[in-house]
């Protein structure tokens, strides 16, 4: 019984990000908080995170105590780029059997987990069909998104230029 075994610590207290972290909004891609903010809102005085999204220069108001619903997360370690680069090799999903106006909705459901793992399959399963026919203008927006997603967060998370990231990822399909 000397062995300890690891409890996965569960707390009940969110994830907090500072000024100047880098962080992950689903659907919108990796940001950087700008600041916190206090804002009073219906005679409640709440607190915002700024956070000004890289690839457009949006700036998102996202409630402190919503990080959680909205998804906001860390970007990944580089670590589990691998993991990330496995799931875009493996075969597509059976997505070809199904309505594309279905497909779509199932996609664009995934892209706004925020999961970097859900991205990559929409992304694999578009970038394959692509290959055997074309997609209509929806699914190719849909592509168009996941990919920009994937190279913003691997890109950052390997700390390599964007067109660099592109490069690698396009390797993996050859």
């Amino acid at each position: 019984m000397g062995e300890k075994t690891k409890v996965k610590k569960v707390t009940s207290s969110k994830k907090e990000f500072s000024k100047g972290d880098l962080a992950v909004y689903p659907a919108h891609g990796v940001g950087y908080i700008e600041s916190i903010e206090s804002k009073e809102i219906n005679g409640d005085t709440m607190n915002f995170y700024m956070m000004k999204i890289v690839e457009n220069g949006m700036v998102i108001m996202i409630p402190t105590s919503n990080v959680e619903s909205v998804g906001l997360r860390d970007v990944i370690p580089e670590t589990e780029v691998p993991e990330v680069y496995k799931v875009m090799q493996a075969k597509a999903q059976g997505a070809d059997n199904q309505t594309w106006n279905r497909r779509y909705r199932e996609y664009m459901d995934k892209i706004k987990t925020g999961s970097i793992y859900d991205v990559a399959e929409v992304f694999r399963d578009l970038f394959q069909l692509k290959l055997g026919k074309d997609l209509s203008f929806g699914e190719r927006k849909l592509l168009d998104t996941a990919q920009n997603l994937l190279v913003q967060e691997l890109s950052t998370a390997k700390d390599i230029d964007e067109k660099a990231m592109m490069q690698e990822i396009e390797s993996l399909f050859d």
